[in-house]
């Protein structure tokens, strides 16, 4: 993990300020994107490290008070909010350990259901529920653009947008397949059932440098389906976009109209296929590095085991603990940050 340096941020941020106030600085728009993309995260962080000082002091000050008043209530109701603010400067050291081209970006995050049937479908339901709990305590806004309800219980898939700093950065290291042990609900034996679920995480490029030739698209309209009450499209309103030469696919029906509809699909697949052309681009540059990870059936990255035992691995951290719960209610915190440690893909196989 990074260390925060106040005084070389308060520096960094003054000379990005006196380059972008130079003449001249827009007319070069690449590099003076990225100089102002520099600038917005350093007074992010600074902004971010000055509210959890001022809370900190705060705290300090009502605990001292609490304690000489011998107010019970205060240094309990205190001891919740320190705990707030332990998490947020968890989250914000994790924050400082960013450093991929797309981690401050929003993202797209889909869950597929895959082997076993009504069991992984309630799986790729309950990695719903812990991805929207997640998200609360980040305090980023989640959009739901598309959801195929299952027969019988859960989800066959399902599209959330999800937008807030470093949104990308924070959900990336979710990518993959995702295992649950458990007794099934769904068997009239209750015997131990196995089931698996995809999980894909794309940041929102807002312009996708990416060509497309329209004879390669194949778009379907469809009618909305599953849980939204009166904010489901009862017409064919919903988009369903196919790019034929990849096979990848991108759906929305969250808007109000077919339209709308087409024009957040095509953004969604524009961002896949740009996300698909870097990591062919990775592929080539020596799979990068060795520590490419692939996200296709048979290659889980983290397993939810309840039954014989309580626990949550991931397998290519080792990281593990036996709450089980409160990774199911999102607490996926430990999991972020042991993916940013530079040696944890040294030690995982």
């Amino acid at each position: 993990m990074s260390t925060f340096d106040r005084t070389a941020l308060e520096r960094e941020i003054a000379e990005l300020e006196q380059e972008m106030s130079g003449p001249g600085f827009w007319s070069r728009r690449e590099h003076s994107t990225e100089v102002a993309r520099r600038a917005e995260r350093a007074k992010r962080l600074l902004s971010r490290w000055e509210r959890a000082e001022s809370e900190l002091g705060e705290i300090e000050l009502l605990h001292a008070m609490a304690l000489e008043a011998g107010d019970g209530g205060e240094l309990a109701a205190l001891g919740r909010r320190s705990g707030t603010l332990e998490d947020t400067l968890r989250a914000f050291n994790i924050e400082l350990a960013f450093s991929g081209e797309h981690d401050a970006s929003d993202c797209y995050l889909s869950i597929n259901a895959g082997a076993g049937g009504t069991d992984s479908q309630d799986w790729a339901e309950m990695l719903l529920r812990m991805y929207g709990r997640f998200c609360e305590r980040m305090g980023f806004s989640v959009s739901l653009l598309e959801v195929s309800s299952a027969d019988t219980a859960g989800i066959r898939s399902v599209t959330l947008e999800i937008r807030g700093e470093y949104a990308y950065g924070n959900l990336k290291s979710e990518a993959g397949v995702h295992r649950l042990v458990r007794l099934s609900p769904y068997d009239a034996a209750h015997r131990r059932h196995t089931s698996f679920a995809a999980v894909t995480v794309t940041p929102v490029m807002e312009e996708a440098a990416v060509e497309i030739d329209p004879k390669d698209l194949r778009i379907d309209t469809y009618r909305s389906s599953g849980a939204g009450g009166q904010h489901v499209n009862v017409t064919d309103s919903a988009v369903r976009i196919t790019h034929l030469p990849t096979g990848l696919v991108a759906s929305c029906q969250n808007e109000r109209s077919q339209h709308q509809n087409k024009a957040t699909a095509m953004r969604i697949l524009l961002s896949r296929l740009a996300a698909l052309l870097r990591r062919e681009r990775a592929e080539k540059l020596e799979e990068l590095k060795g520590e490419l990870k692939e996200i296709e059936w048979g290659s889980q990255i983290r397993s939810y085991v309840l039954h014989p035992y309580r626990l949550v691995k991931d397998h290519r951290t080792l990281v593990e603990t036996g709450n089980v719960d409160d990774v199911l209610d999102g607490n996926l915190l430990p999991f972020v940050e042991a993916c940013l440690r530079p040696a944890a893909g040294d030690t995982a196989q």
